[in-house]
C-alpha cells in the first residue's frame, strides 16, 4: 500500500509518500483499490494543525475515494469483488488501498467516471445537506455562496438550478466568473475588487438574500448575517479565513476567532433570522441520512442535473502541489489525487 502521510504539522513539504502492507477487509468491510482520491480543505487544515478532528501526525487523511472492490469481508451481501464504487473514508483515503465499512460504499453508475466518483461524495453531500436540510431552499429564493468556484461552491450552484426561480450570487476571483456563469451563478462577485455586501444590497434593492452559505468564517459570518432578509438563514460550514499562509499562524487564527459573532435566541427571534451549522465530519453516526442523500445525488447524476467539475489531478508524488493549488484558491472545481 502507498499512502500520503502528514509527517508533522506544517506546510506542504511535510507530506511524504510511504509504503506499508495492504490492509485486510474484516467482517462488514470491503477493500477498495483506489483509482482517485478527493482533496478537500479539511485535509489542508489537518496538515496545518487547524482541524481538531484529524488524527495526530504522523497520519493519513482523506475523506473520499473511488475505485474497485478487490476483497469482501464476511457478512457483506450487497457488494462484490470487481464492483466499481465510491466511498466515504473517515481519514485514510489518501492511499492506493483502503478498507471501508460496507455502509459507507456505493456502487457507481456505469456512466460515472472514477474522477466523478471521487469528486461527488463530500462536495455534493455537503451542498445538498446545506440547501435542503439545514436551509430548506424554496423556489424563487436568493442565495449568496462564498468560494463559489470551489468543489462545494460549484456543487451548490448546480443544485440550486434544480429549484425553480432561484437567484444566486457567488464570490470568486474575476478569472473564474465565466465558470460560475456556466454553472448557474446569476451574479458573480470579484471579492478582490468589490465589497460583496455592497453588490448584494445594490442588486437586491436593499432587501438582501434568503440564504448565505459561508465557509469563510470570522467577520464574514457577521457580514452575511446582516445581509439576510426576514426569514433568511446563514449556514456556517467552514473557517477558511483562519488559514493564512501554508503554515499555522496562531495570531491570525486568534484574530479570526475574535471576529466570530455571538448569536443569541432573543437576537435571532427579534431579527427573524436563523443560523445553522454544518460539519459533515460529525455526521458519521447518521449514515441512514447520508445514504438517503447519496441516493438522491446519484439519481440527479443519472439525469445529468449534476456533474462534478474536475479542476486538476495530481499523482501522489505531487501531493504538495495539489495542496498548494487548493490552498491558493487557484482551482475551479475539484482537485484529485491519483495513486
Amino acid at each position: 500500500m502507498r499512502a500520503i502521510w502528514i509527517t508533522r504539522h506544517g506546510g506542504p513539504e511535510v507530506l511524504e509518500v510511504r509504503e506499508a502492507p495492504d490492509p485486510t477487509a474484516k467482517e462488514g468491510e470491503v477493500r477498495v483499490r483506489v483509482k482517485m482520491a478527493g482533496l478537500n480543505f479539511a485535509e489542508l487544515s489537518a496538515r496545518q494543525g487547524l482541524y481538531p478532528d484529524a488524527p495526530k501526525p504522523p497520519c493519513v487523511v482523506g475523506y473520499e475515494v473511488s475505485g474497485v472492490i478487490d476483497q469482501v469481508g464476511a457478512g457483506v451481501a450487497d457488494l462484490a469483488e470487481g464492483d466499481r464504487v465510491m466511498a466515504f473514508t473517515r481519514f485514510g483515503g489518501h492511499a492506493d488501498v483502503v478498507v471501508v465499512p460496507a455502509a459507507q460504499v456505493w456502487r457507481m453508475p456505469d456512466a460515472m467516471s472514477f474522477e466523478h466518483g471521487a469528486a461527488l461524495p463530500v462536495n455534493y453531500l455537503t451542498a445538498h445537506h446545506m440547501l435542503f436540510r439545514a436551509a430548506q431552499l424554496r423556489p424563487r429564493s436568493t442565495v449568496l455562496v462564498h468560494m463559489a468556484a470551489g468543489g462545494v461552491g460549484l456543487a451548490t450552484l448546480q443544485l440550486c438550478r434544480t429549484v425553480p426561480g432561484v437567484t444566486v450570487f457567488g464570490t470568486a476571483s474575476a478569472s473564474k466568473h465565466d465558470a460560475l456563469r456556466s454553472a448557474g451563478c446569476d451574479h458573480p462577485i470579484d471579492y478582490h475588487s468589490e465589497r460583496y455586501e455592497d453588490v448584494v444590497r445594490e442588486r437586491t434593492g436593499g432587501k438582501g438574500v434568503d440564504l448565505v452559505l459561508d465557509a469563510l468564517g470570522g467577520h464574514d459570518w457577521k457580514t452575511g448575517y446582516g445581509l439576510l432578509r426576514p426569514g433568511g438563514t446563514l449556514v456556517a460550514f467552514g473557517l477558511a479565513n483562519s488559514s493564512n499562509g501554508a503554515k499555522r499562524r496562531w495570531l491570525h487564527v486568534l484574530r479570526e476567532l475574535i471576529g466570530v459573532p455571538i448569536f443569541t435566541p432573543l437576537g435571532l427571534m427579534n431579527d427573524n433570522r436563523g443560523v445553522a451549522g454544518v460539519n459533515m465530519g460529525h455526521l458519521w453516526s447518521e449514515l441512514d441520512m447520508l445514504r438517503a442523500t447519496m441516493v438522491e445525488l446519484v439519481a440527479l447524476y443519472d439525469t445529468g442535473a449534476v456533474r462534478p467539475t474536475i479542476d486538476s489531478t495530481f499523482p501522489f508524488d505531487r501531493a504538495a502541489d495539489a495542496h498548494t493549488r487548493l490552498h491558493d484558491r487557484k482551482n475551479v472545481g475539484k482537485v484529485l489525487l491519483v495513486p
